[in-house]
């Protein structure tokens, strides 16, 4: 099929237009899901985007019941029920679980970041991993960013990554990188991307107008690069019957479990888009990589302002694996 032709083709190479989806999972069904990732990454080739992001952990949904249903329950029946179930709904990316997004995104010719559960046959494929994807404009995953320690409640059901996926990647004027939710509080981890060239920096979140105001202008003003926070959403209508624990989290009697928050600051500070909570759509803005160059002309982390004489930093960015086969010789 011919990539779609893109209104963008007409603005400056310096401008890059990115579309912010927030947007609820269909909570916990991985296909559903992607359903509806599907329409919304159609939605922003449409109004001209070249680059789509998507929040933290969405495919299939981020494990708001864990707080809320007394996870910490050792060896609880019902808690390995809804651990069951969610592994069930992780995200398979060797067997072809994102094909369709790939498609669609060699089709219009749009990069995408994702975050989904992965379920990681390389580790067994019985743990998940918080993953942000990056699948580029020919639709091919590029990078896959297991979150490198999960916070809090996170560690009872997720797993902790390692550094292969701290990568940046060009996309017009800029080289894009990303990290999640928490990982962007951590100064090493930023620096990873900085290092690299970052000057559009993706964060994901799984949705909370208490993450986003502080961190978004923060980063923009420590790496001088437009900063891209997306946050998902969650209300009770989007749990489906049947779903575990469910009726547990329809009696807490909350209208959001996650309200959003997603938000674009510019390279000195200032917003582009402010932090927006309880709504679900996309949200268009267009970036000029000429401010990220003016405001590194007084500043720039890991350019003219970095002394590696005095520190750096050294990343493994190898996969982590339990087992390395060495086969026998073929004689």
């Amino acid at each position: 099929m011919e990539p779609m032709t893109s209104p963008n083709l007409l603005q400056s190479p310096d401008q890059l237009t990115v579309g912010l989806v927030q947007m609820a999972p269909v909570w916990l069904d991985r296909e559903a899901t992607l359903r509806k990732v599907e329409g919304f990454i159609a939605e922003a080739a449409l109004s001209g985007c070249q680059l789509v992001v998507f929040g933290e952990a969405l495919v299939p949904g981020y494990p708001f019941w864990v707080e809320l249903t007394g996870g910490a329950k050792f060896n609880d029946p019902a808690q390995k029920r809804m651990y069951a179930h969610y592994l069930s709904q992780g995200v398979v990316i060797e067997r072809g679980d994102l094909a369709g997004v790939c498609q669609l995104a060699d089709q219009h010719r749009i990069a995408v970041y994702l975050g989904v559960m992965e379920r990681a046959p390389d580790r067994g494929g019985h743990s998940l991993y918080c993953s942000l994807v990056y699948i580029n404009e020919r639709g091919e995953v590029s990078s896959v960013h297991r979150k490198t320690q999960p916070t809090y409640e996170e560690r009872l059901v997720w797993a902790a990554g390692d550094g292969h996926g701290l990568r940046v990647h060009p996309l017009g004027a800029f080289q894009v990188g990303g990290l999640n939710c928490y990982e962007n509080w951590v100064p090493l981890l930023r620096t990873a991307l900085y290092a690299q060239g970052s000057d559009l920096h993706v964060a994901v979140w799984p949705g909370g107008m208490h993450n986003t105001p502080d961190i978004t202008r923060f980063i923009a003003l420590e790496n001088r690069s437009y900063v891209v926070s997306v946050s998902g959403l969650l209300r009770p209508e989007d749990i489906p019957a049947g779903t575990p624990f469910r009726e547990e989290l329809l009696a807490t009697g909350r209208s959001f479990f996650g309200n959003g928050g997603s938000a674009v600051a510019a390279p000195d500070g200032t917003w582009l888009l402010e932090p927006v909570a309880e709504q679900e759509g996309l949200f268009v803005v267009t970036l000029d990589h000429t401010h990220v160059r003016e405001e590194r002309q007084n500043f720039d982390v890991a350019g003219h302002y970095g002394r590696p004489d005095i520190t750096h930093l050294r990343v493994n960015r190898a996969r982590q694996a339990i087992i390395q086969f060495d086969e026998d010789p073929i004689h």
